[in-house]
């Protein structure tokens, strides 16, 4: 009986052993798997945390691409441009006497003019009807920096518009600049809205637009736009006029239409 109660006795004591270093080697494996858990949390929450510093940078990039493209907010008054002649003369000045551009100030692509002797004709300037004899029957007179020098920095212009009876001028759009039009005499059509004398109406920029007269007599609009350079884009020439044009297949499988009519469209654009 003794031999038998201490043979059970060693039994017991080898199980007890076998369960708690089962419970060491179980708990060593619990704590192996919450370690690996932790590391993945962490790298999910690094991981993402990266990835949201990203989306801002990107967010904040493209809001800064789209702050650049408006006209600088002025440092000074006025900063009146030296026409084209003026520009001309100091080049021709810098060019021949090898001196350094650093000492002529460029603002927004123009040398300024001494404030000192700015004039009231350098914000001044009178604009005529345009001419409507023309294939699209209309006329645009812009007066940008370029027609008004005392424009430079102050980050407006506009635009006079003559229609003929049923006079058109044709999609376009102004990469840098809205636009507010404003008919002055007769009826005009934008999109499907129809607008009569004193009406006004908004091209957002970038927007393609256009406008009709559906009058049979003559029109009048003012354009007033948000940059002193707005630039223009009529969509016809930019597709079918191009100095590297844009080959006949693409623009066929782009219309949906036949190649001939591409190929006379191309051949309109250069006679203009």
């Amino acid at each position: 009986m003794a031999n038998s109660a201490s043979v059970g006795s060693m039994a017991c004591s080898s199980d007890g052993s076998d369960t708690v270093a089962n419970m060491i080697s179980a708990h060593k494996h619990r704590d192996k798997r919450r370690r690996k858990k932790r590391a993945s949390i962490v790298r999910y929450t690094t991981r993402h945390k990266m990835k949201a510093i990203y989306f801002l940078v990107g967010l904040l990039t493209l809001a800064s691409s789209f702050a650049s493209a408006y006209d600088p907010s002025p440092l000074q008054d006025f900063c009146v441009a030296l026409n084209d002649t003026q520009n001309a003369a100091i080049y021709h000045y810098i060019l021949k006497y090898q001196t350094p551009f650093n000492i002529y100030v460029f603002v927004n692509g123009n040398i300024f003019k001494d404030p000192k002797v700015v004039v009231a004709e350098d914000f001044f300037k009178h604009v005529d009807p345009g001419n409507v004899v023309n294939k699209h029957g209309s006329n645009v007179t812009p007066v940008s920096v370029n027609e008004l020098p005392g424009l430079n920095t102050l980050g407006i212009s506009l635009a006079r518009l003559d229609f003929g009876p049923k006079g058109l001028i044709p999609p376009h759009t102004h990469p840098r600049a809205t636009e507010i039009l404003t008919v002055v005499e007769g009826t005009n059509r934008l999109f499907t809205k129809v607008l009569n004398k004193g009406d006004v109406f908004v091209f957002l920029i970038g927007l393609i637009h256009f406008q009709l007269n559906v009058g049979y007599g003559n029109a009048v609009a003012i354009s007033g736009l948000s940059s002193q350079n707005p630039g223009v884009i009529t969509i016809a020439n930019a597709v079918f006029g191009s100095t590297l044009p844009i080959s006949p297949e693409v623009l066929t499988k782009a219309f949906q239409v036949d190649i001939k009519l591409i190929n006379q469209e191309h051949c309109e654009a250069k006679t203009q």
